[in-house]
């Protein structure tokens, strides 16, 4: 065998399975798949939905550190100007009963959360650019007798209270000057190499920032970034998508964060500057313009902008999983049942089209064919182990309450659920206890938030869903589960449940239908599904007992599949891409999965 040698001095090897703890870069042959593999770390970052501005704004600036001590302030609502300031702790905003000394929007802003700097901007829609320049004490705002030479809006700002930089902007034309701010006066400096408004900008000190994105009206939307370091500016690589209208930004001069804006259509894109290049990475969850922006590049907050003018979102990089192709399923079908765990996992009846009772388990690798259900549906759900499972409602040619159980061997037909239902969710650890919720009821396909738990041998009907939905997702067990998707009306919603009754908690941040789920009800993944905007989708969201946040998306986007594991190691398989597909997917996170290396 042909030995290749990396940095580390280490062999190629033939293995005939995947080493237990590779090293990062550590590359492998697996002789049982046939695939070339290396390790790689999934430390990435995505946008969670945090708590909503008090006043719905756009064109507003901000400041802070972080996610967790953010300053918004200024804007427009509707026609009207404010100076509204709002404090954000990580969780909600707070309303400061003391709003800046001159109301304006399309300002600019710099600093942190109880040191702030707010300069230039537009008092009211056609007046001219105002030079007032105010600083933020952490509890009320004072007017500068320092003002800009040039007064302008849509600039950009970068820098502390005492150390600022204000770059770009439009006076009756976008203009290139650039000012520096040492606490007590502005001082014209070396103009930027582009003029341009509606620009952003970063930078945690006045000889040291970034200014990206704007546009040269009319209508010359910029990718050009440009670094400052402290007496001139220098073009470096540019953004991979330009934008105007006052994208968020958020980091330093060599780390920084681009997001939303408009092209001029608004857009959700999200790029990471690593000091050298900008690379595309997860997008914002709701696309927006004129919208403010605070943080770091790994712990940033964008909030207010149009059409979304109270909507914050927090971005974090964390270790975050990815999707990886498993062994297909040997029969292709939608609207499957499934169960297990990654390794060990169950899939059974579906949709290929018509109804089958196929039943296949899956050993890491492979799936393997089965006895089948007694009764073959469509639009079931499962609960329990590969060996000791349990299969429950769906539709034949009319909708049925069947249940059955699983041996490891063959499945055996029990007691009904009391609401024959499909398109329902269920949740549980074995075969003898599991949880059966919401779905759809004949006649009329209706909607149900009926609840039932499984005791080895009969259903009980339990506290019903607060909303009523269907094709849903379930995880956890019959004790305590989580139910997510959207209610009929396809409003997002998820719900706790803790043996007893049922509590609405934080919502998915895309909301869906006919999607999968795994893991407990603290602890979830979200898989798919389908939106009527968003058609089929690879949106996946893991949950943390609080919130929502995406993950790594599906290779293939896909409603009405079936899903088995936990929130770090789960499998996805089944499903409508279209067409009916039998591909399956395996999720792995921690920090290092082992990914197969493929020609490009």
């Amino acid at each position: 065998m042909v030995a290749y040698k990396g940095d580390k001095g280490g062999k190629v090897q033939n293995f005939s399975s995947d080493p237990t703890n590779p090293y990062v870069g550590q590359v492998w042959y697996n002789s049982t798949s046939s695939a070339l593999k290396v390790r790689s770390s999934n430390a990435s970052g995505a946008w969670a939905t945090g708590g909503s501005l008090n006043t719905s704004r756009e064109s507003l600036s901000g400041a802070g550190a972080s996610n967790t001590a953010s300053l918004a302030f200024g804007g427009e609502t509707g026609p009207a100007v404010t100076g509204a300031t709002e404090l954000y702790n990580g969780t909600s905003w707070t309303s400061n009963p003391t709003s800046m000394n001159t109301s304006r929007r399309q300002l600019a802003g710099d600093g942190t959360s109880t040191a702030a700097l707010a300069f230039g901007g537009t008092t009211t829609t056609g007046a001219a650019p105002t030079t007032a320049t105010e600083s933020w004490n952490g509890s009320s705002w004072t007017t500068s007798p320092a003002t800009l030479n040039t007064g302008r809006r849509v600039l950009a700002g970068a820098g502390t209270q005492t150390a600022s930089l204000a770059f770009g902007g439009l006076t009756t034309v976008a203009v290139n000057n650039t000012e520096i701010y040492n606490g007590t006066s502005w001082t014209e400096v070396n103009d930027l190499n582009t003029a341009r408004a509606s620009l952003a900008g970063v930078g945690d000190t006045n000889f040291a920032a970034l200014a990206f994105a704007g546009e040269t009206p009319p209508g010359a939307v910029q990718t050009a970034t440009e670094s400052w370091n402290g007496t001139s500016w220098t073009s470096v690589n540019s953004l991979n998508t330009g934008r105007t209208n006052r994208p968020g930004a958020s980091g330093i001069q060599t780390a920084a964060l681009c997001f939303g804006g408009g092209l001029p259509g608004v857009t959700s894109l999200t790029e990471n500057w690593n000091g050298t290049s900008w690379s595309e990475v997860n997008n914002l969850n709701i696309a927006r313009q004129l919208l403010g922006g605070a943080g770091t590049n790994t712990s940033g907050l964008a909030f207010g902008g149009s059409p979304s003018g109270t909507a914050t979102e927090e971005w974090d990089v964390v270790t975050r999983g990815a999707w990886a192709t498993g062994g297909s399923l040997n029969t292709a079908r939608l609207a499957l049942g499934g169960a297990g765990i990654q390794t060990a996992a169950l899939a059974f009846g579906g949709d290929t089209p018509g109804n089958t009772g196929d039943t296949e388990s899956y050993n890491g690798t492979t799936w393997t064919e089965l006895n089948n259900l007694n009764t073959a549906r469509n639009s079931l759900v499962g609960a329990g182990t590969n060996t000791a499972a349990l299969a429950f409602g769906g539709s034949t040619t009319v909708d049925v309450g069947n249940t059955e159980t699983w041996n490891g061997t063959s499945w055996t037909e029990l007691n009904d659920l009391s609401t024959v239902r499909r398109a329902l969710a269920g949740c549980g650890a074995t075969n003898t206890a599991a949880l059966a919720f919401g779905g759809l009821t004949p006649p009329g396909n209706t909607a149900t938030a009926n609840n039932e738990s499984w005791n080895g041998t009969s259903w009980t009907e339990l506290n019903n869903l607060n909303a009523a939905k269907h094709s849903l997702a379930g995880a956890g067990t019959n004790t305590a589960a989580l139910g997510f998707g959207v209610t009929p009306s396809g409003t997002a919603n998820t719900e706790t449940w803790n043996g007893t009754s049922w509590t609405e908690v934080n919502d998915l941040n895309s909301g869906r239908q006919a999607l999968a789920g795994a893991g407990t009800n603290t602890a979830a993944l979200a898989i798919g599904g389908e939106s009527p905007s968003l058609g089929f989708m690879a949106n996946t969201e893991s949950w943390n007992g609080t919130s929502w946040s995406q993950v790594d998306e599906l290779n293939t986007g896909r409603r009405s599949l079936g899903g088995a594991g936990t929130n770090t190691t789960s499998l996805a398989f089944g499903g409508n891409t279209p067409p009916f597909t039998g591909a399956t997917e395996e999720f792995d996170d921690p920090s290092l999965s082992s990914k197969t290396v493929t020609a490009t």
